[in-house]
């Protein structure tokens, strides 16, 4: 689908005469508009006017500013910044404004040049063509009049802009084309004759239109049990992952990338360390994908603006990966964004704040930093599609405050605007506990809302949940006495709680990456996983209650086959293993209570 550039007047043509690092004025600018796209200096780097008085424009420019000087020339394009949508999207690897970077790098080696230009798609590339519609339908806007197939696992569905309609004039037949083509066109009824093909432009700061939005009432299921059971998030909603140094977001956001049940994932490396980054890009071409077999990067798409490159594209990194999942969303794709780290692209806001020479908030930050990060949340969420498809963008983002200080402002105002709160805790991780989400800072605020979806698999599936989560608030109770008096000094009903509590945490929320049973769990597994455990609590407290001992219950057999019950039962047929684990479990429990009499 092809949306053509609105029609400007001929470029406006300006000269420097201020520079401050990535922030620039220039004068002779009459003719410019707020968050117009400029060329900056005879290299045409790219800028965007973010303030205007009178003749003077101030513009950030998204590129390296060294070599600038007064007097250079600036250009405005008449339209706004806009990334390029199409097929060759997915499987990509870009730059903060979408240039492909490893198209600069076969061009220009290792750094990426002043200047340097190319196409976000493949301009030689053929794609295999369907046409979905027919001459003489009428299209309505978000309708799907053509497919190509771009991945073997995303099927890219051509859609009629959202602000075009009409009737359909001419459309191509099947077979071979290429991202310049002409493959139909659009009569409006202004009468005006629209072309389409297979690209088209969007404003990255302005959010694509939907029908409607849907209530969140499907978990993205992540395969991570201390999410899924404890914390879970709803297809369509809003995450953050704050923690501190080396505390896991970033191993985290890959496990949720790979396991979680989305369509598409979009990473956006947003000033993130460069050899973190690297990390990223040579493991997800790597990464098999668990539903087809084949690379995870045939249904991801890869934004990497690191810490040492220009700090404007930072700040717009986050809106043209938003951008590239609303597009998709749009096709009728569940997708998942991972941003990493928005704490870096507030302090990319603070920096370029404070060349503005604005007046700071808390800590340097703008004012402006709580709509900022208003603004990308909030384009998240559950939609009916123009094409009245259902889909979703979820959005997860990872918070790295300094010294893992939570009451920071990006990680205190990220808490107002997203629903779900993952907090990493520095303990777990140094006990080599992953994942080292905390289950007493953590919160969820999709939990009513999605229990409907696990109830319908098991109708105890909220009373477990509440009932292992009270094991261990219990717990922290009675640490902080134990490290009074002595484990030992405590009743044998709190020694008990302390040994479930310690069970859970070892066979249930702790999981490891590297194991293939155990790297991800399915909700099937979960449901038993949580039953089995409830049961083996409640039979643990009536026998104590009838005169057994903790020892006694810690020496059962089938306390270890419970421990590692996570690493031994695959996914597949998991149900029928717990169960024969369970059955287990009651008949040894039942042996013990012979002493006492009747069996419970």
């Amino acid at each position: 689908m092809t949306q053509q550039q609105p029609q400007s007047p001929p470029p406006a043509a300006g000269r420097l005469v201020r520079i401050n690092g990535p922030i620039v004025e220039a004068e002779g600018m009459l003719a410019v508009g707020m968050l117009e796209v400029v060329a900056v200096g005879a290299a045409g780097l790219i800028g965007e006017v973010i303030r205007i008085r009178d003749d003077r424009a101030t513009i950030q420019v998204y590129e390296d500013t060294a070599g600038l000087r007064p007097g250079d020339p600036v250009r405005g394009t008449g339209h706004p910044l806009s990334v390029t949508l199409g097929p060759g999207l997915v499987g990509s690897i870009y730059d903060g404004i979408q240039r492909p970077l490893a198209v600069i790098a076969r061009a220009s080696g290792m750094a990426i040049p002043r200047g340097a230009k190319a196409s976000p798609l493949d301009l030689e590339r053929a794609w295999p063509f369907q046409p979905v519609a027919k001459p003489g339908a009428e299209l309505r806007p978000g309708q799907v009049w053509g497919e190509v197939q771009e991945t073997p696992a995303i099927r890219h569905r051509l859609l009629v802009p959202p602000e075009c309609a009409g009737t359909l004039l001419e459309i191509a037949g099947e077979g071979p084309c290429r991202v310049g083509d002409r493959l139909g066109s659009v009569r409006t009824p202004q009468g005006a004759e629209r072309p389409l093909g297979l690209t088209s432009v969007w404003p990255v700061r302005r959010p694509r239109p939907a029908a409607g939005r849907l209530p969140l009432t499907t978990p993205l299921v992540t395969g991570l049990r201390v999410i899924d059971a404890f914390f879970p998030i709803a297809a369509g909603g809003t995450a953050a992952i704050p923690g501190g140094f080396g505390t896991g977001k970033t191993m985290t956001q890959h496990a949720l990338a790979k396991w979680a049940s989305a369509d598409l994932i979009v990473y956006i490396g947003c000033g993130e360390r460069g050899n973190e980054m690297t990390e990223v890009l040579r493991e997800f071409p790597e990464l098999v994908d668990p539903r087809t077999g084949r690379s995870m990067m045939e249904r991801t798409i890869l934004i990497a603006n690191t810490s040492n490159m220009p700090v404007a594209a930072r700040e717009v990194s986050i809106y043209t990966g938003i951008t590239l999942a609303e597009y998709y969303r749009d096709m009728g794709y569940h997708v998942a964004v991972m941003a990493d780290s928005t704490s870096r692209w507030a302090e990319a806001l603070r920096e370029l704040s404070g060349r503005l020479e604005e007046m700071p908030a808390d800590e340097g930050f703008p004012a402006y930093l709580p709509s900022r990060l208003a603004e990308f949340y909030e384009r998240a969420g559950r939609v009916r599609t123009l094409a009245g498809a259902e889909a979703s963008v979820t959005v997860i983002g990872a918070v790295s405050p300094p010294g893992g200080d939570f009451s920071e402002p990006v990680t205190q105002h990220t808490s107002r605007f997203i629903r779900c709160f993952w907090a990493l805790d520095r303990d777990l991780a140094n006990a080599r506990h992953y994942p080292a989400i905390s289950w007493l800072a953590s919160y969820s605020e999709y939990l009513g809302e999605v229990a409907g979806w696990w109830l319908g698999r098991d109708p105890g599936w909220q009373a477990a949940r509440d009932t292992l989560m009270d094991i261990l608030q219990q717990e922290v109770k009675l640490q902080r006495i134990a490290k009074l008096v002595g484990p030992d000094a405590l009743p044998d009903e709190q020694r008990l709680t302390l040994l479930l509590a310690e069970l859970v945490k070892n066979a249930f929320l702790q999981q490891n990456s590297f194991d293939p049973n155990d790297m991800y769990c399915h909700p099937e597994k979960q449901v038993g996983m949580l039953n089995l455990l409830v049961a083996f609590q409640r039979r643990a407290r009536q026998f104590l209650k009838r005169g057994g001992t903790v020892a006694e219950i810690r020496e059962l057999a089938c306390f270890e086959p419970v421990l590692r019950m996570k690493n031994q039962i695959p996914n597949e047929g998991a149900a029928a293993a717990l169960a024969q684990l369970l059955r287990q479990v009651t008949a040894e429990f039942d042996a013990k209570d012979q002493r006492f009499g009747t069996a419970p």
